[in-house]
């Protein structure tokens, strides 16, 4: 990049030499002034009025024009004598915050380049200085005749000067606001938010000037000889005449142009959390004492005394209902071959009753318990009683 200005940032009582820089550029597509009737180009000439003349730009100088119109010639011998400290020095005189600066202030930016090694060090330390704490320099420099504002700030590794404007040459917006008499609704600052964030976020490399591109393919078609590609027009804007309507229509316009559902009304509230489902309820593993029919672990204490219990009453009722020996031997036979399987399965089962309603078989002491209780309630002759014994002998 070519310098457009070569002098010193004044940093307290360092001094650090740099060379100014445009930073931008315009890509804007110019024109010539011609002729229209035969392609001629249009010149203007700097002409005297006085000698009707034109003039070269040596016999040029400067004049202020006065009110009444005299011309009150300035020379540059003049202008060497204005106390002007800036003339080759951009002297930096406050920091202040980023947010003390107006962006209506901000016009040309430049870049400010070290003027050779022994720059170097004092303009990586302005640079540090700068970015470690969050300012912004304001200094005063001398460009093109005119003493002007400027704003130093760190740009990635290098600084950069924005040229600002006076205080006084920023106007106020005095009558650009509407009257304060207009209210807005919370549904309608809703969908505004709600455009805002479907418009989302944009990288700004990725834009560039339509406009442009359209020129030049027009003066490359004309450049050629072929008929310049022809535009659609634009569209013409409707009016509004309900505000929500048209937020919510710019709202369903700008998810369609994301690849959104984009259909339906636009609509603003509030996500609902969504519910996990319930977990599954566990089987219960128990029941009541008599008619349980899944014992586990954890019951199996339980299932042993109802058993126990069952097969007790059982037992009672039958001794009491035996009239002889036969009788209770038959009606113990009976249940016990209700349940058995085998001669040595008998002792697991006490009654028909038990049988259906428990899994486990009760245990050898139960048996006994049985056994005497149906042995003490029977009335029947030794005979009987043998082959009750012997009956016990084998559940044993």
């Amino acid at each position: 990049m070519r310098s457009i200005w070569n002098g010193a940032i004044s940093f307290g009582l360092v001094s650090i030499p740099v060379k100014l820089m445009n930073a931008t550029e315009s890509h804007a597509v110019s024109f010539r002034q011609i002729h229209t009737e035969d392609g001629g180009r249009i010149r203007y000439r700097k002409v005297c009025e006085l000698e009707d003349r034109e003039v070269s730009q040596a016999e040029i100088g400067k004049a202020y024009e006065d009110a009444d119109g005299s011309m009150i010639p300035i020379t540059d011998e003049d202008l060497s004598h204005l106390p002007i400290p800036t003339a080759r020095t951009i002297e930096i005189v406050a920091f202040v915050p980023r947010e003390r600066i107006d962006p209506l202030q901000m016009g040309t930016a430049y870049y400010l380049a070290a003027s050779g090694a022994p720059a170097a060090k004092p303009y990586t330390l302005l640079r540090e200085a700068l970015g470690r704490s969050d300012r912004v320099a304001i200094a005063k420099f001398a460009l093109r005749g005119r003493e002007r504002l400027g704003m130093l700030r760190v740009s990635g590794d290098a600084i950069v000067m924005h040229g600002l404007l006076w205080p006084d040459e920023v106007r106020t917006p005095e009558g650009v606001a509407p009257d304060a008499g207009v209210t807005v609704r919370e549904q309608e600052l809703d969908l505004a938010d709600a455009l805002m964030d479907t418009l989302g976020e944009i990288d700004l490399d990725d834009l560039h000037d339509e406009y442009r591109e359209a020129l030049e393919e027009v003066i490359a078609a004309k450049a050629a000889g072929e008929a310049p590609p022809e535009a659609p027009g634009p569209a013409e804007p409707g009016k509004v005449l309900d505000l929500m309507a048209a937020l919510e229509s710019s709202v369903r316009a700008a998810r369609e142009s994301r690849g959104g559902e984009g259909t339906g009304t636009a609509e603003v509230r509030t996500l609902e959390r969504r519910e996990r489902p319930a977990r599954r309820t566990p089987k219960e593993t128990g029941g009541k004492k008599s008619t349980s029919t899944a014992a586990g672990k954890t019951q199996a204490r339980k299932s042993t005394s109802a058993a126990r219990k069952s097969t007790a009453e059982t037992d009672e009722k039958t001794a009491k209902s035996a009239k002889s020996a036969k009788t209770a031997h038959a009606v113990h036979t009976a249940k016990t071959a209700q349940t058995a399987k085998s001669a040595k399965t008998a002792k697991t089962a006490q009654t028909a009753k038990t049988a259906k309603t428990a899994q486990k078989t009760p245990d050898r002491s139960t048996a006994r318990k049985t056994a005497a209780k149906a042995t003490a309630g029977s009335t029947a002759g030794k005979g009987a009683a043998k082959k009750t014994a012997s009956s016990r002998r084998r559940g044993a």
